[in-house]
């Protein structure tokens, strides 16, 4: 027996090596998307990526960007990402009466939903009257809806079948922003005959079913959508797959059934660096690309077979902002600790602030110079932004300046240079940021330095997006953060942003339905005057007037700083050259870098 132990051993070793061997080469393969298939047959598909799990899969309650509706949801308009212009989607057509106070749409013949079950003027009414006019459910559609000072919302009628009719108090020019489906974030139609139950079924406290109707554990075969994909499954912490609708309305010219690729995987990847290194390895076909990794990608871009496009400024916002909310609890505690309520609710404090930080530096330094300095809540390449007016300030980096309007504020400094408030208590406060965002990370940690120049500790925590979004949207158990917000080139489509009651009013936040109340929130009046110029702007058709009021607000929010702006960064993606059909924008769902998905061809 002893005589065979030692060919058993290496026999032994040898299965072993192989088993290690097989097993990594499973894991490689499986964790690569490149080599996602089905049944083992090789199908037309692209791979993209995304830095967090999707929070939801119902559109109603949507608070993220980018989401899965970018794939799955349509609205009654769009946004062309080339021209900037609205138009037709579900609905072929509209009507704008003289008055400006009714518009009547005409659906697409022949519509369906992914299920094959008809889509008629009743989702529509569904949509707008059963869920966003609903009191009792809690979406942000609401606030880009909300009509004149009263925030009443429009009337709508069914005609019949195919047209719907919307009636207005007074002139609402946004509407048709509104209706433009996920490229702007706007209303997206949804399936009267799947959430119709969900709606009139309430749960132990009341509230309807529909508030937890659709989250991400859902079997995603009962997703139902109108959209160019469906979701085929979802793998937590891994992927999104969809797959091509067959009941999409859209036709080529040849009358070919759109979209053209077969299935998209949305890969779920825990930070930027382990996206960049997906993209050049072959994992992913688009990526966007930060000042951080542009110079690398440029390098690669022949060899890589793949092209950096450049849409521009992007439409977004990027910023910090301080908690200002006054607000108690139910038991008496408040949200924020006074002490640094204090701070925060003191303009001079908030000015300071904005002169400490070297924001050039952060284009120069965290951005390698792609990007732009930002001084407004719109965006430079909105038809709305007005250039900067002697009125409206900026913010040049001065820490001397800094110091004294502290100084003036009732601040001082003690024999280490520390800044104490009138108290003598140290000014210290977290500053909070998503961890899987490099740039924001590396812009967290300059802000961090600037500040300790005017005697100010910041406790930098980069946390990761979902716990982020959870203190800002509905604990808010936060002090002070870095964002942004993606935007468009309405104007309107950020009112739930400036309205003091809107869902993503986040620097002085009311709790929105279902959530516990507050007791002693207070809205200053600058913060209710943007909300009001909001209000007038959106009853106003002449573009130019709706420029100066929109300047106006500009003004405001520059003096009293609910957001300070940081640095606007360049649209900029790398798109496989197997990708066709590529019209890249800065305007647009997936940030512009495939608003057209279902144009794409993959060539293999």
């Amino acid at each position: 027996m002893s005589t065979f132990f030692p060919f058993r051993r290496r026999w032994l070793s040898i299965v072993l090596i192989l088993a290690l061997w097989l097993s990594c080469q499973l894991i490689f393969t499986s964790c690569n998307p490149a080599n996602f298939k089905i049944q083992a047959a090789q199908v037309s598909q692209w791979v993209t990526g995304t830095i967090g799990d999707p929070k939801t899969f119902n559109y109603a309650f949507n608070q993220e960007y980018p989401h899965v509706f970018l794939f799955t949801a349509e609205g009654l308009t769009t946004l062309n990402g080339m021209t900037g212009k609205i138009e037709p989607a579900l609905a072929e057509s509209w009507q704008i009466s003289d008055d400006k106070k009714l518009i009547t749409f005409t659906l697409r013949e022949g519509l369906k939903w992914s299920d094959g079950e008809p889509l008629t003027a009743d989702d529509v009414i569904f949509t707008y009257q059963d869920i966003i006019f609903n009191s009792k459910i809690p979406t942000d559609w609401k606030d880009a809806l909300k009509i004149g000072s009263t925030g009443a919302f429009p009337q709508i009628r069914k005609i019949d079948n195919r047209r719907v009719e919307f009636s207005f108090t007074e002139p609402f020019s946004p509407f048709l922003y509104t209706t433009g489906g996920p490229s702007t974030n706007s209303v997206g139609i949804l399936p009267k005959h799947a959430l119709e139950a969900s709606l009139k079924s309430h749960d132990a406290n009341g509230n309807p079913q529909f508030l937890s109707t659709w989250g991400t554990g859902t079997d995603p075969s009962k997703i139902i959508v109108n959209g160019p994909y469906k979701i085929e499954s979802y793998t937590p912490s891994q992927r999104v797959v969809f797959w091509r609708n067959p009941y999409y309305w859209r036709k080529d010219k040849q009358g070919h059934q759109l979209p053209y690729t077969e299935r998209i995987v949305w890969q779920i990847i825990e930070s930027t660096d382990t996206m960049i290194l997906q993209f050049r390895s072959g994992g992913l076909d688009t990526v966007l690309v930060s000042p951080e990794n542009f110079s690398l990608l440029k390098r690669e871009e022949k060899r890589g077979k793949f092209t950096i496009y450049n849409g521009g400024p992007e439409f977004t916002t990027t910023f910090i902002s301080f908690n200002l909310n006054k607000g108690r609890r139910q038991n008496g505690q408040p949200l924020i600790n006074p002490i640094k309520s204090r701070w925060f609710n003191t303009l001079a404090f908030r000015q300071a602030i904005a002169h400490a930080i070297n924001r050039k530096a952060i284009l120069t330094n965290v951005f390698r110079g792609i990007g732009t300095l930002q001084d407004s809540p719109i965006e430079p390449q909105s038809p709305f932004y007005t250039p900067l007016r002697k009125d409206v300030k900026v913010y040049d980096y001065n820490p001397e300046k800094a110091k004294q309007l502290l100084l003036n504020a009732g601040f001082k400094y003690n024999a280490r240079n520390e800044l104490l408030d009138a108290d003598g208590n140290r000014v210290r406060f977290t500053l909070l940021t998503n961890v899987e965002n490099k740039t924001r990370v590396t812009m967290g940690s300059q802000i961090k330095q600037d500040l300790s120049k005017i005697g100010i500790q910041v406790d930098f925590n980069p946390m990761t997006f979902n716990t982020l979004t959870d203190k800002l949207t509905n604990t808010y158990d936060w002090e002070c953060y870095i964002g942004g917000f993606v935007g468009g080139p309405e104007p309107h489509d950020g009112a739930n942003v400036w309205l003091p009651d809107g869902g993503l009013h986040v620097f002085n936040q009311k709790p929105l339905p279902g959530k516990q109340p507050l007791t002693g929130r207070e809205v200053p009046e600058w913060e209710a005057e943007i909300g009001r110029l909001y209000i007038k702007a959106a009853q106003e058709f002449d573009q130019n007037k709706r420029k100066e009021i929109y300047a106006e607000t500009q003004r405001i929010s520059q003096e009293y700083l609910p957001f300070i702006y940081l640095v606007n960064p360049l649209s900029l993606a790398a798109v496989r050259d197997r990708l066709q059909n590529v019209k890249f924008s800065a305007v647009g769902s997936q940030r512009g870098a495939l608003w057209n998905k279902y144009e794409i061809k993959v060539a293999e």
